[in-house]
């Protein structure tokens, strides 16, 4: 049996899966169905001779009841039977030998008694055939049956297992596994209480058999060339599947990446690939209903034309300024098309004749829906990680399928087979660091110095974080004062202008940049023990770092630029903020880079080159996904100005992918100590959730719902907000067929009214607690029923220990009735 490996909690790589426990049903109904058969049966003659023998020789004081010869025969390590000098089984749970009534106990058990008798395994499951195809087929064929498996009055109400050898009885188990499909054969074999040699064996002679007949039948022309046919489908289908399996996105990196540095380095490489996806998402919906029509439409040229300076790639504005990349070059007017061929036109309103697409509409509905969308792919995505890594499973139990069924026996290449061998060794050291992972007793005095420790550590970072949003405060103050002091004076625009525009995104990059080091040195202070914990304290740090900034940034945005454009000399105040989101992530990008080759590189080459030690720096995993999650809120707050920054943040993602890959492969090592990420996915897409994908909708939600547009530029110019786009539409639809007028109240109570989209947030946060909650209640089922396993075993101990005690308080009384009876 071959198992597939896999390696992450909410993706195929992160984590092996596990089989259901309703897996094993047909096994355990197998067990329950031959005690039931036999139960009631008297031992076998060999066992009742064993039995007698005992009794003799040691008259009542009789060692362990030996289950069958063939388990007679064998002396395992580990077995619960040890023998003495004398040859004579002695249990290690009581030390003494066993008495007569407590074997007869221990021979009806089931663990006992299971696996004694083969013929009648093989007669049952040779019944459970025959009842598998009659529900198959309707009518079945007397021919379809070997002359030794066809019914007979003779054998009618007769047991097989008193009529026919094991060898009859086996070669009808045989015919009827050929006669049934592959998947019934799997499923029925592997249910059967035999060992794997024997269902092996079973297999073979069932695929040779299948073959001969095969062989021997006479088909026609026809039926051969439907079975090429088939055959040949079922090929294509298959290679089909290996080449779709192929071209899976950076799946040989991130098994040789899981393999080297763990599962907590694999989540960042995941959950970037994740945020790929959500951007490529955004990119194919605004690219088709805004970017597309609008380019096919172009409106009238601006009649300024600005020299390309090679400066807009830092800044984003100069030529990009008058392109589909922000919102002031989409039209506020009906795109038509005439049905005849006729020229494009961009007017208010579109003839009957003409194909129309009214832009305003298409941008506020296309933002709306992709956020929408994008809630419910999170949501679901949350909910699916909740049920895989919020420890269902125990680490004992992980680690048993890891060890047994983790290998896949299809990988032949030698590459693939070194990959695989280094997966499974970490993943097994994660495991096993998890299960001896211990917490420490430690006095009040060491108690009161470790909370003095980290409420200091806390109250520096606190701090810390304070002193840096205050600075961005009042420096993007300063940047908004100067730019209108510049205004006022009739400052033109130049090159030294729009490198000013530089400063804000650098000084908030800088910090991202240098303060998260603050932390990490905070936290070495600290000295945690557990490398999970280090991490999901550093997560919380650079969060709070992380949106702090982008709260200010927002208030800056939409608080000071928005209601203030015109003093600064603006036009269009949502290009402006679209070019702010663009440099942003651009220094975000570089910064990151700078931190790559400074904080890895350079660093491995002082700790190697000159300090002479062959340690290098540790991934920092926290860190890095909260850069991951800055760098999605900007574009997630930019793509209502900058419809094409989601294509931006795509070609950021791939150079992300392979400049950390390459540096953690040449630059890092593996933490000192393993451990398991078993819930790192489940809190990256928590946090890429409520913090960011809520905070960006909040601020998306404000500016269309309470902030006027710009007059003069965009698809909303000369309305009061943006949702009014779709009133406006509602009206007309209304005025020209007035049977619609469902839809305009419909509009006006779910679309106008913000307390619909608080009662949709409700929803999915009430969905996602009550998923948790299952959760929750299925991780205590099943440590009970584990729990109930242990009991069980104990229970038998308790009994065995009861029987051998009364026993011997009987054989005392009589020994004693003995010694009265020779005394008088």
């Amino acid at each position: 049996m071959s198992r597939d490996v896999n390696f992450d909690l909410s993706h195929p790589l992160m984590e092996a899966g596990l089989e259901s426990p309703a897996d094993e049903e047909g096994v355990h109904d197998s067990f329950q169905q031959l005690i039931a058969e036999h139960g009631e049966n008297e031992p076998s003659a060999l066992e009742l001779q064993l039995l007698q023998r005992d009794l003799e020789e040691s008259q009542d004081n009789v060692p362990l009841f030996n289950p069958g010869p063939e388990h007679g025969s064998q002396r395992q390590g580990g077995s619960d039977v040890e023998r003495d000098d004398s040859e004579r089984p002695v249990d290690p749970i009581i030390g003494e030998q066993w008495s007569s009534d407590t074997l007869k106990v221990l021979s009806s058990m089931p663990s006992r008694t299971i696996g004694r008798n083969r013929g009648a395994i093989i007669s049952q499951y040779y019944n459970r055939t025959l009842q598998l195809r009659r529900r198959r087929q309707t009518r079945p064929s007397i021919r379809d049956f070997s002359p030794s498996a066809r019914p007979s009055i003779r054998g009618y109400g007769m047991q097989a297992d008193t009529t026919d050898g094991e060898a009859s009885k086996r070669e009808r188990l045989v015919n009827n596994l050929q006669n049934l499909s592959v998947s019934d054969r799997v499923r029925m074999l592997r249910g059967m209480p035999l060992s794997v040699a024997e269902k092996k064996e079973l297999r073979c002679l069932a695929l040779q058999k299948e073959i001969s007949s095969f062989s021997n039948k006479q088909l026609s022309c026809f039926s051969q060339l439907k079975y090429y046919i088939i055959i040949a489908m079922r090929k294509c289908w298959y290679s089909w599947l290996s080449f779709l399996h192929s071209l899976q996105l950076w799946q040989t990196p991130l098994k040789r990446v899981s393999g080297r540095f763990g599962t907590g380095v694999l989540s960042y490489f995941l959950f970037l690939k994740t945020l790929l996806f959500f951007n490529v998402f955004l990119f194919l919906v605004t690219g088709a209903f805004l970017v597309l029509p609008q380019a096919v439409h172009p409106p009238e040229p601006s009649p300024q034309n600005e020299h390309f300076s090679g400066l807009e790639l830092l800044t984003g504005a100069g030529t990009f300024s008058d392109t589909v990349m922000y919102y002031g070059y989409y039209s506020n007017h009906t795109l038509c098309r005439d049905k005849t061929g006729g020229q494009n036109a961009s007017t208010l309103y579109c003839d009957s004749q003409q194909l129309s697409y009214n832009m305003p509409l298409a941008y506020f509905f296309t933002i709306g829906m992709a956020f929408f969308i994008t809630c419910i792919i999170l949501v679901y995505s949350m909910s699916k990680t909740f049920g895989q890594s919020l420890g269902i499973n125990k680490s004992h139990s992980i680690l048993t399928m890891k060890v047994f069924c983790s290998w896949d026996f299809k990988v032949i290449k030698k590459k693939s087979v070194e990959i695989m061998s280094e997966n499974i060794y970490t993943q097994l050291k994660e495991l096993l660091a998890e299960m001896d992972e211990k917490k420490a007793k430690s006095t009040l005095c060491q108690r009161f110095w470790i909370l003095m420790v980290h409420g200091v550590a806390w109250t520096v970072c606190i701090a810390s974080t304070t002193g840096c949003v205050v600075g961005i405060y009042y420096f993007s103050d300063f940047i908004h004062k100067n730019l209108q002091k510049n205004s006022s004076s009739g400052y033109q625009n130049s090159l030294l202008k729009e490198a000013s525009l530089l400063a804000l995104p650098v000084v908030v990059s800088l910090i991202n940049l240098l303060l998260p080091g603050l932390f990490n040195l905070v936290a070495w202070m600290e000295i945690y023990e557990s490398p999970s914990v280090l991490t999901y304290i550093a997560i919380c740090r650079n969060l709070m770092l992380k949106m702090s900034v982008l709260g200010v940034l927002c208030y800056h945005w939409l608080g000071r630029v928005a209601p203030e454009y015109k003093s600064i000399g603006l036009e269009c105040w949502e290009s402006f903020v679209g070019q702010e989101l663009y440099r942003f992530l651009l220094m975000d990008f570089i910064f990151t880079l700078l931190d790559t080759l400074f904080g890895e590189f350079l660093w491995r080459l002082f700790s190697v080159k000159v300090l002479k030690r062959r340690r290098k720096p540790v991934f920092d995993i926290a860190r890095n996904v909260l850069d991951l999650i800055y760098g999605q809120t900007l574009a997630w707050l930019g793509v209502l100005f900058t419809p094409l920054l989601p294509a931006v943040q795509i070609v950021k993602l791939f150079l992300f992918f392979y400049i950390k890959m390459s540096s953690v492969m040449m630059n890092c090592q593996a933490p000192r100590k393993p451990y398991r990420a078993s819930q790192m996915t489940t809190i990256f897409i928590t946090l890429l959730c409520i913090p960011s994908l809520l905070g960006a909708s909040i601020c998306v939600t404000v500016t269309m719902w309470s902030i006027t547009p710009s007059l003069s530029c965009g698809p909303f110019r000369g309305l009061k907000t943006m949702f009014q786009a779709g009133k406006f539409w509602m009206e007309k639809l209304e005025e020209d067929n007035p049977n619609l007028s469902v839809l305009s109240k419909a509009h006006t109570y779910l679309v106008e009214n913000p307390f619909f989209l608080f009662v949709g947030a409700g929803i999915f946060l009430i969905v996602i607690y009550f998923h948790s909650q299952v959760v929750d209640g299925q991780r205590k089922i099943i440590n009970l029923l584990q729990d109930q396993i242990q009991n069980e075993g104990e229970d038998k101990k308790f009994l065995i220990n009861r029987l051998q005690s009364i026993h011997e308080h009987k054989r005392n009384a009589g020994k004693r009735l003995k010694s009265q009876d020779s005394t008088c």
